[in-house]
């Protein structure tokens, strides 16, 4: 399965309000279209995960993640926040784009860590940050998946 196939312009945001760790969590669940109760769980879950160490994985990138029953299926969210958040990333840098993943504990597709891998794959390009700093629209951002995500 390709990244871009995991992904719908409803779960794209290019303008990320947020401008605390805490906030984008909120925002990029709010992403997913949960109940609040569903929604409280899942990002105390994401604050447990981001305590034992930051999923800012450097250059700008984020990938905050973790398995909930909250969730029946592998679900993603994208966004992006031009001028960057302290997220406490490996590389002490701002973190402008942040991928959300979420799996259910027994997830019969298996996708979560090979989906974790391809985000990071594709974070690695040299182009990647630049190209996501430029995008304009959720369709160039599905566009920019397509070219370079595995």
């Amino acid at each position: 399965m390709r990244l871009r196939e995991l992904f719908t312009p409803d779960v794209v945001n290019l303008d990320i309000q947020a401008n605390t760790k805490d906030e984008v969590l909120k925002e990029l669940i709010g992403l997913l279209k949960m109940d609040e109760k569903s929604e409280a769980i899942l990002f105390k879950t994401l604050k447990r995960r981001e305590n034992l160490g930051s999923t800012g994985i450097g250059r700008g990138i984020a990938i905050p993640h973790c398995r909930s029953l909250v969730v029946n299926r592998l679900r993603l969210a994208f966004g992006r926040k031009r001028g960057g958040v302290d997220f406490k990333a490996i590389d002490d840098s701002p973190v402008y784009h942040f991928f959300l993943i979420v799996a259910p504990p027994l997830e019969v597709s298996n996708q979560y860590l090979p989906v974790l891998g391809k985000i990071a794959q594709f974070a690695k390009d040299p182009e990647v940050p630049a190209r996501l700093q430029a995008i304009e629209t959720p369709e160039e951002f599905l566009a920019l998946l397509e070219e370079k995500a595995p």
